[in-house]
């Protein structure tokens, strides 16, 4: 399997954690918009008043899917998830977190960035 399934398995691993924890996946890989300097959202979910813009990550280990996060990035995606937030009009709270998948294994670090 390359690199583009194994991206596709953890994020559909990350979905199916999240449902089994309260969440409702509101949306997968979303884009705000083309050629905006704005970053790919891997998934947005929602339980109750909280919505959350979780980057995933699958890597052998944790360290080099840490490593694997930029700065650049980092301001790429917050940028994006106030745009979505401006975008809905949403009122509720909102959180940044990271789920590194290796293997079977899932890592949920909230608040992560």
């Amino acid at each position: 399997m390359n690199t583009y399934y194994r991206g596709l398995f953890a994020e559909w691993l990350s979905r199916m954690y999240l449902r089994m924890h309260g969440f409702r996946i509101i949306h997968s890989r979303y884009i705000t918009g083309r050629n905006t300097g704005r970053a790919e959202i891997d998934i947005i979910a929602r339980r109750k008043t909280l919505l959350v813009f979780i980057e995933v990550k699958n890597h052998k280990t944790i360290n080099s899917a840490w490593s694997a996060i930029t700065d650049k990035q980092i301001k790429r995606l917050r940028r994006s998830g106030e745009t979505y937030i401006s975008r809905t009009r949403w009122h509720g709270d909102a959180r940044f977190d990271v789920i590194i998948v290796n293997g079977w294994h899932i890592h949920w670090i909230k608040n992560a960035i």
